[in-house]
């Protein structure tokens, strides 16, 4: 890949809808930055508030902010939007309500700079918006890792996460192998690993300079039946492509824990979606079938179409009713 003559070293995306009450921060956190030779690329999903003003108000105060506008699509094509614009040899998804600290940029930067790495990540912190509560993510993970010893930690999602945010990456990945972002929730569950096959190296910096705002309508505080079966799909993107690629053996171990790990999110999700719906009709055969959709997952003989042919159209369905009185000791 070519860069682009007197193109700036990072394109940062940010994806916009619905976040007026954060878009200045994320803006103005990214206008504080130590590093200076970067862009900013913001797309405005459509938003029906007063993000795209907000996002406006900000390109015409700084230069190196653009904003694209474009009809609601979701959170994938956003980011794709943005990338598809990106000019940076690095780039960097920060989501539109969260916010980064102002050395975030440069120590990333000179994190890949300095080792060679075509990834860098950092720590984060959880911003419980309700009581301004920052909780720091125990990662337990620093270093500089070969990319073999990083994607056996991205798979099991635990020291590095399939988190398309809190990374830096060369563009290069994403534009070499043509990898975007499927239009589904988890999208980033389904895209992160398949960049991280690629990269060279990998650095892991063990300080928080990401702000993930924790929010009551944030995609895991919102969990219903088909964001739960678009988890499992993710699953089962990961499985389909480590086999394309002839990776899976390499790395099934690490995959299997990802699947149990999933096996044990899911249950919780069933769960809650059932007590919330107060309806607890259908929640063990759900729970059936979130097993044996996983376990069809991690098969041994299976290959590559038969994991996605293996999974019905609905893994996880709704609870059908919910009591009409509240019967809930008080």
């Amino acid at each position: 890949m070519l860069q682009e003559k007197n193109a700036p070293e990072i394109s940062v995306v940010v994806p916009v809808y619905n976040v007026e009450k954060y878009i200045g921060r994320c803006l103005s956190s990214l206008v504080g930055q130590t590093f200076q030779n970067f862009e900013v690329i913001a797309v405005n999903d459509g938003s029906p508030d007063n993000s795209p003003e907000i996002l406006h108000h900000f390109a015409e105060k700084y230069n190196f902010i653009k904003v694209i506008d474009q009809q609601n699509g979701g959170l994938s094509r956003a980011r794709n939007a943005g990338m598809a614009e990106a000019r940076g040899k690095y780039i960097s998804f920060v989501d539109g309500d969260d916010y980064v600290a102002p050395t975030y940029l440069e120590e990333l930067y000179r994190a890949c700079e300095d080792n060679g790495a075509d990834i860098a990540c950092c720590y984060y912190y959880f911003h419980f918006i309700e009581n301004n509560f920052l909780f720091e993510y125990p990662f337990r993970c620093k270093g500089i890792f070969t990319g073999q010893e990083a994607m056996d930690r991205l798979l099991r999602d635990v020291q590095i996460q399939s988190l398309v945010w809190n990374k830096l990456y060369r563009r290069r990945l994403f534009t070499d192998w043509d990898i975007r972002f499927p239009p589904m929730c988890f999208e980033d569950m389904a895209t992160t690993h398949r960049v991280f096959a690629h990269a060279g190296g990998v650095v892991v910096l063990d300080r928080p300079l990401y702000y993930y705002n924790q929010r009551p309508s944030s995609t895991l505080a919102t969990m219903n039946a088909n964001k739960i079966n678009d988890f499992i799909r993710a699953i089962a993107l990961v499985r389909i492509s480590l086999e394309k690629n002839g990776l899976f053996e390499k790395y099934r171990r690490s995959y299997n824990a990802l699947v149990r790990k999933t096996c044990a999110c899911c249950y919780l999700y069933v769960l809650k979606l059932h007590s919330e719906k107060k309806c607890m009709k259908g929640c063990m055969a759900n729970m059936r079938r979130v097993s044996e959709a996983l376990k069809n997952c991690s098969a041994d003989e299976i290959g590559a179409a038969s994991v996605w042919n293996r999974l019905p159209d609905d893994v996880v369905s709704s609870p059908k009713k919910a009591l009409k009185k509240d019967y809930s000791v008080r």
